[in-house]
């Protein structure tokens, strides 16, 4: 089969190499296009330079993934596609999108008989070699057409994907998926703060998170990762103390809000990660000035 892949960056581009070599003939698109001619040199990616040059190289009825930013470059591009495509063809959203987008979008192209897909996609930079998580919302009918795609991408045919709902369930769960993620992520880097900071034993980081990754109650690939870094580099002293978001652990803070769901958690860990951003450091100012007043404890002056 034949499908086109808008969007050739480090998902999208790795992505497309593993479908072509899985036996999918995958057109590729980028709005880099020696980012394309690379793909159609290294894996036989089927080039186009436009999103109709890449439409006009599938048969009917089309399949098209969409690998884009959330927001308004995913927007721009189904408002594209919608004026290119015809009745029976299929979108696929494969980024990180909202899933209140997807099911509007869907509800948009359903309308005009179109099909539509939402794929929430995990697996990073390693999915090239180890295959992809892979979420998927949309009608069974386009389901079915999408499977013989989801099973290349997938770690095997029979496992790390499925049909988890409707319009929307995709990138939902990939929402609660990453939401989870912060939470894990943030009680590692806690841990390994904790040891790093005790005085008089000389721990061996290294060492520590290599032992944990065998028959712990904490094993884990983000441990086996952190133990990849730990080897190279204990201090860190090169990685700046910043840490950004991605957006999907808002949007899992906010769902909870509306649930009403109780999600310490993955909160706290959204809400760190805004801390290590804040190089204003405002709030925290404020504060000092506030003890200053109240208890006469001294103030740290800012050098220049």
């Amino acid at each position: 089969m034949r499908i086109a892949m808008i969007g050739l960056g480090k998902m999208g581009g790795n992505m497309a190499s593993r479908l072509c070599r899985g036996g999918v003939e995958v057109v590729g698109f980028n709005r880099s296009p020696e980012v394309t001619d690379r793909l159609a040199k290294a894996e036989g990616v089927l080039p186009a330079y436009s999103l109709q040059e890449a439409v006009a190289q599938l048969d009917a009825p089309r399949t098209v993934w969409l690998m884009l930013p959330s927001g308004a470059v995913t927007e721009a591009a189904v408002e594209q596609l919608m004026t290119l495509l015809t009745p029976g063809d299929l979108v696929v959203d494969g980024g990180n999108s909202n899933y209140h987008d997807s099911e509007r979008r869907g509800a948009k192209l359903e309308a005009a008989g179109l099909d539509y897909i939402d794929v929430g996609t995990s697996g990073g930079i390693w999915g090239l070699a180890n295959g992809y998580c892979l979420m998927a919302g949309g009608r069974p009918e386009a389901m079915a057409r999408l499977t013989p795609v989801l099973q290349v991408l997938a770690p095997a045919a029979d496992r790390g994907w499925a049909h988890v709902g409707p319009i929307g369930a995709g990138h939902f769960t990939k929402m609660v998926h990453n939401g989870i993620e912060y939470g894990m992520m943030q009680a590692l880097a806690e841990g390994f703060a904790l040891l790093q900071g005790k005085q008089g034993y000389d721990l061996d980081l290294a060492q520590i998170a290599e032992l944990w990754r065998h028959s712990s109650v904490v094993r884990s690939w983000l441990l086996d990762l952190t133990a990849g870094a730990l080897a190279e580099d204990q201090t860190l002293a090169a990685v700046a103390p910043v840490v950004a978001d991605s957006g999907e652990g808002r949007w899992t803070a906010i769902e909870a809000i509306d649930q009403g769901q109780a999600l310490p958690v993955i909160s706290l860990a959204l809400q760190m990660r805004f801390a290590s951003q804040d190089a204003e450091g405002y709030s925290n100012r404020l504060l000092s000035m506030m003890r200053n007043a109240f208890g006469g404890h001294a103030v740290s002056k800012q050098e220049n």
